[in-house]
């Protein structure tokens, strides 16, 4: 029978029950859905991340605590032990190659008058951070040497909070309260945006000379450093070695560039954008499943069908590639539309957090779709063109 006729009884077949054929590819849809949203997430992840680590330039070095290896103290806790003093003592020796500056990062409320942000990030860092880490000033400017040095209780703060506390009003010159301290306001940073719910605006900066004894701590949580020129990373990586281990040890700190970020991050995303592949998949394999039983129960409810068209003359393989076109066309139109949905949810997410659509993600999806239509449509097909034309007509 030609392959026209096949595909139009298929067709014709799968709109006398509406419904079940629209239920039946339900599970298809949400398969290839998932499989586009979830990979195109951990690709805009990727891209995000690379991006901001990529804009800091080529040149970026920093510090951490623990060991290369991933070594950690007591309990499985990295133990910090830099100290603002190791930032110093590199900064002197290698200042004619690099750039550098010890950080620290803590949360507490930020107030102003009788407005209040009680989750703010609260940055300690030194004068020439905005040299390192490539940000820039709106209005104002950030704070000096001379003002680290002193302990000037001086601030710049994020778009957010200019938002929350001063509500269109100038901040400059104005004074704010940090956790138990008071600072003068001098800048406003550049915004920055969001990333999966964190505001990256939603920042007051201060020196950390300051930041250190305003919390009462004694350690830093990084040391920046940017080598004056690229040529320049590999000496300022083995002085910064050498410097550091006249205190500590190796299990002490770990010392990373721009390329083993890179490599690290490229890394981690890769896994999570096949996990959440592998997550979408499951759904997609469910919708064949669901496939395979509907497909089934077609077979059953039309024995006498079978058995009168097989009467009247139809082939083994008549039927055989009728039901299986059914099942295919089921497949197809269910990630045709599960594509279509995707898409769309995609580049809603972008504008929300990150997401970017890959076309391999969506050649992926409709394969699998068009594949589980072959796979799980081959054994009702089959099932269907095996019946016997006399037991088939006696079914009831």
């Amino acid at each position: 029978m030609d392959i026209q006729v096949l595909l139009s009884l298929a067709w014709q077949s799968l709109l006398a029950n509406k419904l079940r054929s629209i239920l039946t590819t339900l599970g298809i849809i949400i398969g290839v859905f998932s499989i586009i949203l979830l990979v195109s997430l951990g690709t805009g992840l990727q891209t995000y991340i690379t991006g901001q680590i990529s804009s800091l330039g080529s040149n970026l070095i920093f510090v951490i605590p623990g060991s290369e290896g991933g070594g950690r103290g007591p309990g499985g806790v990295i133990t910090n032990k830099l100290l603002l003093s190791d930032a110093t003592n590199i900064a002197t020796k290698l200042r004619s190659v690099a750039l550098v500056t010890g950080f620290v990062q803590q949360v507490a409320s930020v107030k102003y008058k009788n407005q209040i942000d009680k989750s703010v990030t609260i940055a300690g860092a030194s004068y020439n951070y905005p040299d390192i880490v490539n940000i820039t000033m709106t209005q104002g400017t950030f704070f000096t040497q001379a003002q680290e040095r002193s302990g000037s209780k001086v601030a710049v703060i994020g778009q957010t909070v200019v938002d929350k506390l001063f509500h269109g009003s100038t901040p400059i010159g104005k004074i704010i309260t940090v956790g138990s301290g008071r600072f003068t306001v001098i800048g406003v940073v550049s915004k920055r945006g969001s990333i999966f719910g964190l505001d990256q605006d939603n920042v007051v900066g201060i020196p950390v000379t300051v930041a250190l004894h305003q919390f009462g701590i004694t350690n830093i949580s990084t040391i920046y450093m940017k080598a004056k020129d690229t040529s320049f990373v590999p000496f300022v990586e083995k002085q910064t070695k050498r410097i550091l281990l006249e205190r500590l040890t190796t299990d002490d700190f770990n010392l990373q560039t721009q390329d083993t970020a890179l490599s690290t991050v490229t890394n981690i995303t890769n896994i999570l954008s096949l996990a959440l592949g592998g997550i979408a998949g499951i759904s997609l394999l469910v919708g064949g499943i669901g496939v395979a039983n509907i497909m089934l129960v077609s077979v059953t409810e039309r024995t006498r069908e079978i058995g009168l068209r097989k009467a009247l003359g139809a082939r083994r393989q008549d039927i055989l590639t009728q039901f299986l076109l059914e099942a295919v066309i089921l497949s197809v139109s269910g990630g045709l539309i599960g594509i279509a949905f995707g898409l769309s949810a995609s580049l809603i997410v972008a504008k929300l957090l990150v997401s970017t659509v890959t076309p391999w993600s969506i050649f992926l999806a409709f394969s699998f779709s068009v594949l589980v239509g072959v796979v799980f449509g081959m054994a009702p097909a089959v099932k269907a063109s095996k019946l016997s034309p006399i037991e088939a007509l006696r079914y009831e």
